[in-house]
């Protein structure tokens, strides 16, 4: 699990981006570290479906096109979160998912989907 201590300063902007658009008791009882626990496990399961590829040498992720689904994605989450007993809920993963991906849209990573 990543400690919040050693992350880099694009982890902390979307920790800190997080924290302040989920509303607080939405993410009562979870530490930086869960948060931090659910967007690693967002990218393993973005990894696993070839949607992105990790740089064996510097721990990076380089994204690629492709559709995520969301629903998978969130079931895979609590799996992972459950066997590693990470206390978040399904409500609090996908305030998660919304939140990273609004931050993605506001700094030009993602585009808005078509409605």
């Amino acid at each position: 699990m990543l400690e919040s201590s050693i992350i880099d300063d694009q982890e902390r902007e979307l920790l800190d981006y997080i924290i302040r658009t989920v509303p607080a008791e939405d993410l009562y009882g979870l530490t930086e570290d869960d948060i931090l626990y659910v967007l690693d496990v967002m990218d393993d399961y973005l990894i696993m479906k070839g949607l992105a590829t990790e740089d064996e040498e510097n721990g990076d992720i380089e994204y690629n096109e492709g559709y995520v689904d969301e629903t998978e994605q969130l079931q895979y989450v609590l799996e992972q979160a459950k066997a590693d007993n990470c206390p978040v809920t399904s409500v609090q993963v996908q305030l998660i998912q919304d939140a990273e991906y609004q931050y993605g849209v506001e700094n030009g990573f993602y585009t808005e989907e078509e409605a």
